[in-house]
């Protein structure tokens, strides 16, 4: 049965003592950096450099050179984000029959469930929790695989996803030393260290990864579960990326035209859909950063398209590529063109946009959106992602630069602040630092993440979509002028803190007044004497 958080055995650090225990079937632990633990070098507030170099010699390089591969850095290393082991968190939580378990300090693991919980979460992340003699002796693991055994109930669950943060990481806790498999539940285990994994967006495809490759194995291994609606009749094309729900039906609506069907959504909702995903004629790339689970689909022989069916000449282009991914005649794919690019440009024009628009994010689907925009009318100057640049948004990039954008991954808040400082835009869409200086300077602003990508944005269902929410943000531009002006100076200067009243010089100190007889104070002045006056 799962532990919740208040479970005494989850919160509290087991006893440890002794010499390191034996572990993964009487199999040692690799060397632990001793000498990082007798200062704060593997605590919390330890430099990237040193939670890396410790995670290194703690037996650790080859995830992070894989990781570095994976996930380039850009000049600035590493763009400003949430933590990014919330990603890997949201797609486990996401799935059915999946219990989670965090491994990491108390305050990382309380922020991670809180803000997983704020985005709807509904089941208990498991915790276990550690303090320094565990994790120098290795009981750390050992309490790590308790728990994954007591947890690995089959009729609760299918797989058990255990995550180390940066400490355990950084100490080179070995996950990869859990079972395979416990009572037919599958165990896996990923690390996801904010020193290896630049943002939350990548680490969803840390574990999509993970999971994309067991799954594989196992179907190369037997027959495996068929989806839960049984097989599909037609080839399907695999979604790769979180998108908004609509989004899938819409795909399936183009691709049908096509004598294709809208497979899975990787990261899935439950494990049987991985086998479904792996089995389909094409993948569709439609967020670009998913480099782990690119390279399972590649080993699986599935080709990968990148893009997404956005605007006209997005639609376009989308349908001639997969269509010629899967061997579809070009009489066909000229007939899916002709039903759907006439809606999609209908669905623009009703709703046009117009302003110039600076546009940033880390959810990955900058690009396209930013499409979306110009097929809009709005004029868009920049467009700055935290995610890498990679092969499958190569088409997105080139259509944005022969427009004049500029398009920068890896993007820092500094240079998102610095392209709405050069082109001034009526309208900043962006992360939470870029809304509020935007606000701050009367410039209209809307937050991507909750505002923007979690909108359709496909096919002719998509294409009218932004228009509304867009020309309402533009249409406040007077409204914070006028608040601009009404408030102007307040908090600066003379202005800044709260001032109940006005402030006045103070007075004097009055003297006090001397009783002639006694020579003493009133205030000094015994019950006696005050009764004798």
């Amino acid at each position: 049965m799962t532990r919740k958080a208040t479970d005494p055995r989850m919160t509290a650090a087991p006893d440890a003592g002794g010499p390191a225990p034996k572990q993964g079937g009487g199999r040692s632990a690799p060397d632990i950096n001793l000498a990082a633990t007798k200062t704060d070098g593997l605590g919390c507030h330890a430099g990237k450099a040193e939670l890396k170099a410790a995670a290194e010699t703690a037996g650790k390089s080859e995830t992070l050179e894989r990781y570095a591969q994976d996930y380039p850095t850009g000049p600035h290393d590493q763009p400003q984000s949430m933590c990014p082991a919330f990603g890997s968190l949201r797609v486990g939580l996401r799935m059915r029959r999946t219990a989670t378990v965090l491994s990491g300090s108390a305050c990382c693991v309380y922020g991670l469930t809180f803000t997983s919980h704020f985005y709807g979460a509904r089941r208990t992340v498991g915790y276990v929790p550690f303090n320094s003699e565990t994790l120098v002796t290795g009981k750390l693991f050992e309490d790590i695989r308790d728990a994954v055994h007591e947890l690995a109930d089959p009729e609760l669950y299918d797989t058990v996803v255990v995550t180390n943060l940066c400490v355990p990481t950084a100490s080179g806790v070995p996950l990869q030393l859990l079972p395979k498999e416990i009572n037919g539940v599958r165990i896996i285990g990923i690390d996801v260290p904010g020193f290896g994994v630049p943002t939350h967006a990548e680490a969803k495809d840390v574990l999509a990864g993970a999971m994309l490759n067991y799954a594989r194995n196992e179907a190369e291994q037997g027959p495996v579960a068929a989806p839960r609606g049984g097989p599909s009749e037609a080839p399907t094309v695999t979604l790769l990326g979180e998108m908004f729900p609509a989004d899938p039906v819409t795909l399936a609506a183009l691709l049908q035209p096509l004598g294709l069907a809208a497979g899975p959504t990787v990261p899935t909702r439950e494990w049987r859909e991985l086998y479904g995903a792996l089995d389909c004629a094409v993948v569709a790339a439609i967020h670009p950063f998913y480099t782990a689970a690119v390279r399972e689909f590649t080993a699986a022989g599935r080709p990968v398209v990148g893009s997404a069916p956005i605007g006209v000449d997005g639609t376009a282009a989308w349908l001639e590529a997969i269509g010629k991914a899967c061997n579809v005649a070009e009489k066909q794919i000229d007939a899916a063109k002709a039903q759907f690019l006439p809606a999609v440009q209908g669905a623009l024009a009703s709703v046009p946009i117009d302003g110039r628009i600076t546009l940033s994010g880390y959810e990955g689907s900058e690009l396209i959106v930013a499409r979306l925009l110009i097929e809009s009318g709005a004029d868009v100057r920049y467009v700055g992602t935290a995610c890498p640049k990679t092969p499958w948004s190569d088409p997105d990039r080139e259509w944005l630069e022969t427009r004049g954008v500029v398009v920068n991954y890896r993007a820092s808040l500094e240079d998102d602040l610095a392209a709405m400082a050069e082109y001034r835009p009526d309208l900043a869409i962006g992360t939470t630092p870029v809304v509020q200086k935007a606000k701050e300077q009367a410039v209209p602003a809307l937050y991507f993440t909750n505002l923007i990508s979690a909108r359709p944005l496909m096919g002719p269902a998509g294409a009218g979509s932004l228009g509304q929410v867009i020309n309402a943000a533009l249409g406040n531009k007077a409204r914070f002028e006028a608040m601009d002006s009404f408030f102007a100076g307040v908090g600066e200067g003379y202005a800044a803190g709260i001032w109940e009243d006005l402030p006045v010089e103070p007075k004097a100190a009055a003297k006090p007044v001397i009783r002639p007889k006694t020579g003493k104070p009133l205030k000094e002045r015994s019950a006696k004497e005050a009764g004798a006056c």
